[in-house]
């Protein structure tokens, strides 16, 4: 992990921070934050604001853009963490209190809450939990706006060659829980017809400030 120490005084304000929101704050920042992710060509995930003492930290998870395969990488993630530190510095409705700024990307386990996430994950294994029928895990092959077809990984005996069955769609209104499963022996990709780029994320900068 990344850090820069750039000291700030904070500005007498005159408000205690004890008497802010958290959350309004996390979502003022988003709206902030949010045109200078994207002119950087990253999608911005989410914004947290916690505080300890005098101290807040500003915690901005970024990713790619749904289009995109792979994850944020650490030169990436440098660069706007520089650009959003600059970006909160001149912030007008800023009240001064300190802050540590930390950026990271979504960790590759990470729950798929959102279509988006379904996307991003195009040609990984996942396991699905969903309503009226068994847990399923299966290989993402496509994703649209309702839902996502997934080709099956049949249950087979330990020490054989995983098999498969056929593509079938789960629609989104019937997922309880998706996750993609971490795999240490990938099946031939030249079977699916798919291309895939390595697993990212989980890298993190911190600024303080």
């Amino acid at each position: 992990m990344a850090k820069s120490d750039r000291p700030k005084m904070a500005r007498n304000s005159g408000h205690s921070h004890s008497l802010v929101d958290p959350g309004a704050q996390a979502q003022r920042l988003m709206a902030l934050l949010a045109p200078t992710v994207d002119s950087a060509g990253l999608y911005l995930e989410d914004v947290r604001v916690t505080f300890a003492g005098t101290h807040r930290t500003v915690s901005v998870v970024v990713d790619l853009p749904d289009s995109e395969t792979g994850g944020v990488g650490l030169d990436a993630i440098g660069r706007i963490s520089k650009t959003l530190s600059e970006t909160m510095d001149s912030d007008p409705l800023d009240d001064g209190v300190p802050y540590d700024l930390e950026i990271s990307s979504p960790g590759a386990t990470r729950p798929l809450t959102q279509p988006r996430h379904w996307r991003r994950a195009l040609g990984k294994m996942v396991k699905v939990n969903a309503i009226d029928r068994d847990n399923l895990t299966g290989r993402i092959l496509a994703v649209d706006d309702d839902g996502v077809q997934l080709l099956p990984e049949l249950p087979v005996k330990k020490g054989m060659k995983p098999k498969q069955g056929e593509p079938e769609k789960v629609l989104f209104a019937t997922i309880r829980r998706g996750v993609v499963e971490i795999e240490f022996a990938r099946l031939d990709e030249a079977e699916l017809d798919l291309e895939f780029e390595p697993t990212g994320g989980d890298a993190v900068d911190r600024e303080e400030s």
